[in-house]
């Protein structure tokens, strides 16, 4: 695993997470709010990319170098382009500038910006900062989880025991199997299903506001780890959905088998 020198000198990671993603937020509110050209384009896998999208990433590549030089980032910009560094070590960043591109193409404010620490194949800090909405979801350890709404300091959150009448389950408003989704929850009993975007996913569940998030669909690593980060932190869990092992990260091609993201009782 890569030596600690690289977080040694953080006093307090969770504030500078927080701060550089609220940087690169503001940089995707300048052309979500029109001050700056959309420049819309189609990847090679068809989804879309815009200047958002690279803005961020820009803010966020040169802010996670200045903070921790030695450790490598894997984001999906740079990624889809070619450029990925060697993970080996064992600790890296993990970078979505802009989660819910489709969802900031509609303005309906569920994107988000996600960065997550990987160590030893788990996402050990992550910030989840959801520009439009003006909120912020932290964690970085067991217990640490915690939300700021625009510039007010954070507040601690935590997972719920499943309310009587039956989990909160959230689902991608846009993607996912409905069927493999139908069959999964044949057996639990649901009390209410709400659709959300981007990453928002995890955090509703680490807040305490919903208990179960299945996704049969495709996923990359920089889409869920920095969410899976916040919902450790605030005492839930992320497993497989072939066989229940936790979710890890560093996989060949970076891309996530089926998962199910869980609230675990307080």
């Amino acid at each position: 695993m890569a030596s600690k020198a690289g977080l040694a000198g953080i006093a307090d990671l969770p504030g500078a997470l927080r701060r550089i993603a609220e940087t690169a937020g503001a940089a995707i509110l300048d052309v979500y709010e029109g001050r700056v050209a959309l420049d819309a384009r189609q990847k090679a896998d068809q989804s879309p990319v815009t200047a958002a999208d690279d803005a961020a990433e820009a803010v966020i590549l040169a802010a996670l170098r200045e903070l921790t030089p030695d450790i490598p980032v894997v984001s999906e910009e740079a990624a889809e382009a070619g450029k990925i560094p060697d993970v080996s070590g064992g600790r890296f960043w993990l970078v979505d500038p802009l989660d819910g591109t489709k969802e900031f193409l509609s303005r309906n404010g569920e994107f988000t910006v996600n960065i997550a620490l990987i160590e030893d194949g788990f996402p050990t800090a992550g910030v989840v900062h959801a520009p439009a909405l003006k909120k912020t979801w932290i964690g970085a350890g067991a217990g640490t989880a915690c939300t700021a709404e625009g510039d007010q300091p954070p507040v601690p959150i935590h997972t719920r025991p499943q309310p009587a009448n039956g989990a909160v389950v959230v689902a991608s408003r846009r993607h996912g199997d409905a069927a493999a989704m139908d069959r999964f929850l044949s057996g639990i009993t649901v009390g209410a299903r709400v659709d959300a975007g981007s990453s928002l996913k995890f955090c509703l569940i680490a807040s305490g506001q919903a208990d179960l998030y299945p996704r049969f669909g495709r996923t990359m690593e920089w889409d869920t780890a920095a969410g899976h980060a916040v919902l450790l932190a605030a005492g839930g869990c992320v497993e497989r959905a072939d066989n229940g092992a936790p979710l890890t990260y560093g996989k060949a091609g970076f891309e996530n088998p089926h998962f199910i993201a869980r609230a675990l009782p307080a």
